[in-house]
């Protein structure tokens, strides 16, 4: 059988089965070692050369993104449903808990939010300072809060987290009241 009569989906098996291979070397790594893996340590675990990364994943935030895409996709449907809520404050006091509770369970999704630079992150964090925005008129909320403080007030803690290793959730849960706290008058 030649490799061309092994379709699926428009592609080979063999690289149908190399690009299951580096989402699952880029998910090992990149959770035990953080965004700071390099597409060459990916292809290597994974066992495949740079360039069979590269023809999937042009850049290195397109491989992160496809690692992240299921958390993301729940981060922001739960943002979302946030911004929707009748009192952005009581969301906001929600909202900051489960998230921290979200990124203990995942240092890529949290890596790849403190990064912010990434497309759905960029675009969570937006939410996030709106809904901040919004919790001032239904809440004690700092006048003047704004995106650019979620990103110094939320995103510091979340990166001081994964630096230091904590994975116990309550460490995570103490931090985000401390968020919530330093956004309240």
């Amino acid at each position: 059988m030649s490799q061309t009569e092994g379709v699926h989906g428009g592609r080979r098996k063999d690289a149908v089965r190399n690009h299951e291979r580096v989402l699952a070397a880029a998910r090992e790594l990149f959770t035990e070692q953080g965004l700071g893996v390099t597409v060459p340590q990916v292809a290597e675990r994974a066992g495949v050369g740079k360039a069979t990364v590269y023809r999937s994943y042009p850049a290195k935030q397109d491989l992160i993104v496809a690692v992240a895409r299921e958390q993301f996709q729940q981060l922001a449907a739960r943002t979302e449903a946030a911004l929707q809520g009748e009192d952005a404050y009581a969301q906001l006091c929600l909202y900051v808990p489960d998230l921290f509770a979200a990124l203990a369970a995942d240092r890529v999704l949290g890596d790849a939010l403190f990064d912010g630079r990434i497309l759905p992150a960029t675009m969570i964090l937006a939410q996030v300072g709106e809904l901040l925005e919004r919790a001032a008129e239904d809440g004690p909320i700092r006048p003047g809060a704004t995106e650019a403080d979620v990103r110094v007030m939320l995103c510091g803690p979340v990166r001081q987290l994964i630096v230091l290793g904590e994975q116990d959730p309550a460490v995570w849960q103490r931090y985000a009241e401390m968020v919530l706290n330093a956004f309240r008058v």
